[in-house]
C-alpha cells in the first residue's frame, strides 16, 4: 500500500511514517520504478504498536527493540520485561508525584496561613521554618537524600 493509504488506515502523517521508517521502528520499504514506496499490510498494526508505547512512555530506542524481529517473531521474555519495567517506573513516578503534591499543599497552606502582619522577609523564614517541621523540605544541613534515609 501506499503511503497515503497507509496515512489514513493508522490515522498519522505521512512525515510520522517517513520518520519511523528513517528511525528503522518500521522496516523500510523499496519504492516502485514509480518513485512511491510501498507498504506491506502489517505496517498498520506495527504503527499502532509504536503510537501505544509512546502514549505508554516507551522511547523510540526502547520501542525499537521490542518489535518484532520479523511477522510475528516477538521477543516475549524481552517484551513482558520491559513492560514490567515501566509500571515499576510508573508506580515510582506516582510516588513521586503524590509526594511533590503533598509538598505543595503544604506549601500553599503554610504560605495562606501565615500572619498578615508578618514582613516578607520574616515570612519566608516562618513558612521554611513551618515547611521543614512537617518534613516537605529537608532540615537545614542535610540534602533530600541523607534525609530520607
Amino acid at each position: 500500500m501506499r503511503i497515503g493509504e497507509l496515512a489514513e488506515l493508522s490515522g498519522l502523517t505521512a512525515s510520522r511514517i517517513r520518520f519511523y521508517e528513517a528511525a528503522g521502528l518500521i522496516l523500510a520499504v523499496e519504492r516502485k520504478a514509480n518513485g512511491y514506496r510501498d507498504y506491506p499490510p502489517e505496517a498498520v498494526w506495527i504503527l499502532e504498536i509504536i503510537t501505544c508505547a509512546q502514549s505508554a512512555g516507551f522511547s523510540l530506542d526502547q520501542i525499537r527493540h521490542l518489535l518484532p524481529l520479523g511477522s510475528g517473531n516477538w521477543q516475549h521474555e524481552e517484551l513482558l520485561d520491559a513492560l514490567k519495567r515501566k509500571v515499576a517506573e510508573i508506580e515510582d513516578m506516582q510516588k513521586r508525584l503524590k509526594q511533590n503534591k503533598a509538598h505543595l499543599l503544604a506549601a500553599i497552606r503554610n504560605i495562606e496561613s501565615r500572619p498578615a502582619d508578618m514582613k516578607c522577609s520574616d515570612g519566608t523564614k516562618w513558612v521554611m521554618d513551618r515547611l521543614r517541621e512537617e518534613g516537605a523540605v529537608p532540615a537545614r544541613g542535610k540534602s533530600r537524600r541523607s534525609a530520607a534515609s
